[in-house]
């Protein structure tokens, strides 16, 4: 006997709105933020929106707000389909929805305001990480509560990612968000230094892992065989490329550190796991592509199948230059460079973009009942997009193999041939005015779906509740040792299915974190680093607030090309009492790590009020306003007390005294820029900013 129930689509056809909208406005973001690299006037005169303050709000727009909706999107229409269930709550589904959202529009305001943690991928303050650890919870027990009340036996591999998915960026989420708040918009992570640098690449590899492919390959498998009408390849490549993927790529991370101050067994064994991972990415690339055996006449026709065989394409090709990527040869190249910029938006673009976009020309024509509006105007966005991916990544491979060459060049006698880091900057201006076109293009490519999905869904109307019928299981729980598949066992045991894959995405985190946490030869120290002054805490927390660390590295790599051109390269041990670290990506601008004393007070106070006037043809936007604004004290005490519970030997009852020990020195600041004709206020931001300038790179005397 069947049961006859009803498909929630409303939910669906909500985050598939939000997905273009938010897809909209995250890409306009970043194409401002690209054109800002070649003409910094497009930083539009105010502090709100600076390169280094929308450059984090482009990458959680596009990776949380565009790409975050796309996958509940995904989910909540395959997932019903795949267990012939409802989902398991409509008021969970509504509040999953809303919360999301309130966490965007959170984020949204707070990152151009300057309150970030400066985490890469995790920037939002401690009261969103809450929010999102909530709505995380809403979201695995309504998909929970859906598997448990299926009306299918076995979990279809979709379904597997979508686990892994949910349980794996939970333990990301909460391990990196351990933080000790000072106030609602200000807190200091738990973690310092070389630590901290590994947790946070730990959770940035792995939310590219767990949030940008694995929920993605789900969709795949669920979404490829129903627009080619073919199975999936392989059901036993689909097993192998599950478990092998969720194991190995939680090792990758580290690789996004390597030559760093970082102890050298953890490089080299995330290398290790790295280049073993081209096998599992490439073993799911291969099960997608051979599903398309004998349809390939379809994807002639069928823009959506064209957009699904060059997102898994560029998946492949990402997947393969990530494990080449960490090759230290290839890394001591690459890395601070544009290459690596190019490297992330093949997925991102392609991957990720390219698929959503499938899926939505997918989904929208069967929740209105209608047919696509134009698949004219589909096809011109699969074209129109492919070529902004070309125009966007190509000139950028050229611009990273360009910096990376020119900064390790050499004369025949043995000085630097490029010495002045603008030379190399201004070789690749008309590579970034090269990406922005292709962003406008790719950007085009959306606006044109948006006009066709919204006439799509004018010419129908929507069926919120889809009607269904299926037979029910008599029991969930009965029988299961009948068939002798292991797999086919698993699939019928969710709980046990989240566990097993809990436990295997845990053992390559430990391994690599346990030890460089406890064991103290990890993190030799260093008698002359000390803690941070009053002003330079604060100073310190400025640098943060206006996103100086996306264009500015600090750490010198223990290459002769860097040590001749910044100084002595980095040690562990000098960065035990920074929380957070700010050893950076990507060099737009030259590494800071031994600024100290290298200029003058004035040297930087006209630097940050004018840069073009110190060093022409810089890119960099002038910073007046903190020439005008007071330098916030009241949170001296609480920042030294926080300071002191996470291990900084400040005196005790130093917090009493700090604001007196701050004013003197930025008194002397502000005396000295006195002598060299500067006029400025002791109690204002510049001169907490410049005070840390000073600081950087000086506790450890070298040659």
């Amino acid at each position: 006997m069947t049961e006859k129930f009803y498909y929630d689509n409303k939910t669906v056809r909500n985050f598939a709105i939000a997905t273009v909208v938010w897809g909209i406005v995250g890409m306009t973001v970043g194409l401002l933020a690209a054109m800002q690299l070649f003409k910094p006037a497009m930083n539009l005169g105010t502090q709100y929106t600076t390169f280094g303050r929308i450059r984090p709000l482009h990458t959680n727009a596009v990776i949380f707000a565009f790409v975050g909706n796309a996958i509940f999107m995904g989910v909540y229409y395959s997932l019903q389909r795949l267990l012939k269930a409802r989902m398991f709550s409509d008021i969970l589904s509504a509040i999953h929805f809303w919360g999301w959202q309130l966490i965007i529009v959170a984020t949204a305001i707070t990152l151009p305001l300057g309150l970030t943690t400066s985490h890469e991928y995790a920037e939002m303050e401690w009261p969103i990480d809450i929010g999102i650890t909530l709505i995380w919870v809403v979201f695995g027990i309504n998909m929970f509560g859906t598997i448990f009340k299926r009306r299918e036996k076995h979990m279809y591999v979709a379904i597997w990612f979508y686990i892994a998915t949910f349980v794996t960026v939970a333990v990301l989420h909460i391990v990196n968000s351990v933080e000790l708040p000072i106030s609602f918009f200000k807190s200091y992570y738990v973690y310092a230094g070389v630590q901290d640098a590994l947790v946070q690449w730990w959770y940035g590899h792995n939310a590219v892992a767990f949030f940008l492919t694995t929920p993605y390959l789900g969709m795949m498998y669920y979404y490829l065989p129903k627009m080619a009408n073919r199975p999936v390849y392989s059901y036993k490549l689909s097993i192998l490329h599950f478990w092998s993927l969720i194991f190995i790529y939680i090792w990758a991370g580290p690789h996004h550190l390597l030559y760093t101050s970082l102890p050298t067994w953890v490089q080299s064994l995330s290398t290790v796991f790295s280049v073993m991972l081209i096998a599992p990415s490439w073993g799911g690339m291969i099960n997608g592509l051979l599903t398309l055996r004998g349809a390939w006449d379809k994807v002639r026709e069928d823009p959506r199948l064209k957009f699904m065989v060059v997102g898994i394409t560029c998946y492949g090709m990402a997947t393969f230059e990530g494990p080449m990527l960490a090759l230290k040869q290839i890394n001591a190249i690459a890395h601070y460079t544009d290459w690596i910029v190019a490297h992330v938006h093949v997925g991102a673009l392609g991957w990720n973009g390219f698929l959503t976009f499938a899926v939505l020309y997918w989904i929208i024509p069967r929740i209105y009942n209608t047919t696509l509006y134009s698949v004219k105007l589909a096809s011109f966005h699969f074209w129109i997009g492919t070529l902004g991916i070309i125009f966007y990544a190509v000139p950028l491979y050229f611009a990273g193999f360009t910096q990376g060459l020119m900064w390790k060049e050499f004369t025949p006698e043995g000085l630097l041939k490029y010495p002045n880091f603008l030379e190399t900057l201004r070789q690749i201006l008309p590579m970034y005015m090269m990406r922005a076109l292709g962003g406008t293009l790719y950007l085009t490519g959306v606006i044109v779906m948006s006009y066709n999905l919204i006439k799509t869904m004018a010419a129908g109307s929507l069926v919120a509740n889809e009607a269904a019928e299926a037979s029910p299981l008599p029991s969930v729980f009965v029988a299961q040792g009948t068939d002798k598949k292991w797999h086919r066992f698993l699939e019928r045991k969710p709980l046990l299915f989240l566990v097993l894959s809990l436990v295997v995405i845990l053992i390559g985190g430990m391994v690599e974190m346990m030890p460089t946490f406890t064991i103290k030869s990890n993190i030799p120290t260093i008698t002359s680093v000390k803690p941070y002054s009053p002003l330079e805490l604060q100073g310190r927390d400025l640098y943060i607030r206006e996103g100086c660390v996306n264009c500015h590295s600090q750490m010198i790599r223990p290459f002769r090309s860097e040590t001749e051109r910044y100084g002595e390269y980095s040690k562990a041990g000098e960065f035990v009492y920074d929380h957070p670290f700010l050893w950076g990506s990507k060099r737009t601008g030259p590494d800071l790590q031994r600024e100290g004393g290298k200029y003058g007070n004035a040297w930087h106070y006209d630097h940050l009020f004018d840069p073009q006037t110190m060093s022409p043809g810089s890119i960099m936007p002038p910073y007046e306003w903190l020439i005008d604004q007071q330098l916030d004290t009241t949170t001296t005490r609480a920042k030294i007390t926080a300071m002191r519970s996470l291990g900084v030997p400040y005196e005790t009852g130093y917090e009493a005294m700090a604001n007196a020990a701050l004013e003197k020195q930025a008194k002397s600041i502000a005396d000295d820029l006195r002598q060299n004709n500067i006029k400025v206020k002791s109690d204002r931001e510049i001169i907490a900013i410049v005070a840390y300038l000073q600081r950087l790179g000086t506790d450890i005397k070298a040659k």
